[in-house]
């Protein structure tokens, strides 16, 4: 009994003691998802109303690039992902949309099984919203993103992932129109991540 309570007390030590920074190496894969919601607003930039929202659907796959830089609290690695992109606009009518960012992302390596990172990126986007809002006259669009987030990581693999973006979407005055729409966009997933590749 004894010798079962020690290995019982090994087995739960050594998950308490896991960290990002075991499996969060250089050449480490990440493959996830998420869901969000972005509402428009108008206390950024010159959009001219907020009755915009959407759901995000956010799959995503990255590769860990640099070994860990600098030291202390912000202590981290930088990571590179390529993310695809659906979105399905409730207002302020139904509408879809498309695309995928490079985005580039800092995880801060020093908070045990809390991963926290701040991540930022750009890509393209088509929607039909447009012609048929202000603030759009073209459905090819640039979206630009940013924002912190954080993963915990349920298993030495396994993570919950949750943060938020600002989201910018306009035509870089490819069109008649281009003031743009930007927003905030809160997401929850789930990522997975493989041993380095390289």
């Amino acid at each position: 009994m004894g010798s079962m309570l020690w290995i019982d007390g090994g087995v739960a030590m050594a998950e308490s003691s896991f960290a990002a920074r075991d499996v969060v190496k250089r050449g480490a894969i990440e493959l996830g998802g998420a869901v969000g919601y972005a509402q428009a607003t108008t206390a950024i930039g010159a959009g001219t109303s907020a009755n915009r929202a959407a759901v995000f659907v956010l799959p995503r796959i990255g590769i860990v690039l640099t070994d860990p830089l600098g030291s202390g609290w912000y202590q981290g690695n930088v990571e590179m992902l390529v993310e695809p992109v659906y979105a399905r606009f409730t207002k302020p009518f139904a509408a879809d949309g498309a695309g995928g960012s490079f985005v580039v992302k800092y995880n801060f390596l020093s908070f045990g099984r809390w991963m926290p990172f701040w991540d930022a990126g750009a890509g393209i986007f088509w929607t039909n919203l447009a012609p048929r809002i202000s603030e759009q006259s073209t459905q090819f669009e640039f979206g630009l993103e940013t924002g912190p987030g954080v993963h915990y990581f349920v298993t030495d693999r396994i993570s919950w992932t949750m943060g938020v973006r600002l989201h910018h979407i306009s035509n870089a005055n490819l069109g008649e129109r281009n003031t743009g729409i930007n927003g905030v966009l809160p997401y929850v997933g789930l990522s997975f991540f493989l041993p380095r590749a390289f």
